[in-house]
């Protein structure tokens, strides 16, 4: 059964990661889908593939988003739910991370992704049903240890940020967060992994299911939250970490 079958969606960060895996399973499930991302080459290829709408912008970018999301609405009819995987990775600690990583950082993983709701909310609040899931991060329910601290940062503000908006949007919007752990994307690779390609024992160790999730497992979860399975869950902030919180 079609679980988004009419559903309007815009996904933003939808041309790689766990954004694309997104786009693609949401197309496979009925929607209609915007694919939201940087790259005018790397959207138009998602797009291809899922039949669905291109729309290029940087998330941090106040103007930028306001046209792509008013361009995409009008591409698909209407929107009735956003997903926000757009993000970038900080791995530095407190001692050597700059002010400029610290503010970009920021800018694209939080004040992206209010913009983007923002941008979209009249949309939302005309349409039946509508729903907003951020992405977090396992880091933002429970930092691991030193490093990362504007990417910590930015996903904590997520959390706290997406539980708000759900009390200020209910009962018509419904908003949730998922939080991945390590999850193996293009950005991730480079920290999973050791010389011999093999993950790294040490975050394995975090874990209780001892290894990173694919994108496709973590759109899954964001499924769940934008279709009517989940009619009566807002303002949660679900892990799906393989048990890293609990572990």
């Amino acid at each position: 059964m079609a679980r988004l079958a009419g559903r309007r969606i815009l996904v933003t960060g939808g041309a790689s990661g766990i954004g694309r895996a997104t786009a693609v399973l949401f197309a496979s499930e009925g929607a209609s889908v915007a694919v939201l991302d940087r790259s005018a080459d790397a959207v138009a290829g998602v797009a291809r593939e899922i039949n669905g709408v291109p729309a290029v912008a940087d998330v941090a970018d106040a103007a930028s988003i306001a046209a792509a999301v008013s361009a995409a609405s009008v591409a698909l009819g209407g929107l009735d739910g956003v997903v926000n995987a757009a993000g970038i990775l900080s791995s530095t600690g407190v001692a050597d991370t700059s002010a400029e990583d610290f503010t970009r950082t920021l800018a694209v993983n939080l004040t992206g992704t209010f913009l983007v709701v923002q941008a979209a909310l009249p949309l939302l609040r005309a349409a039946h049903g509508a729903t907003v899931v951020n992405i977090g991060s396992g880091v933002g329910l429970m930092p691991t240890g030193p490093g990362s601290i504007a990417y910590v940062a930015s996903k904590g503000g997520v959390i706290a940020m997406s539980k708000s908006m759900a009390a200020e949007l209910a009962p018509d919007i419904r908003v949730n967060v998922v939080c991945p752990g390590m999850v193996e994307t293009a950005m991730t690779a480079p920290f999973l992994r050791n010389a011999a390609g093999d993950v790294a024992p040490e975050l394995a160790a975090r874990y209780a299911l001892k290894r990173p999730a694919s994108p496709e497992e973590i759109a899954t979860a964001i499924l769940f939250l934008t279709s009517s399975d989940s009619s009566f869950v807002t303002g949660i902030a679900l892990p799906v970490d393989g048990g890293r919180t609990f572990h």
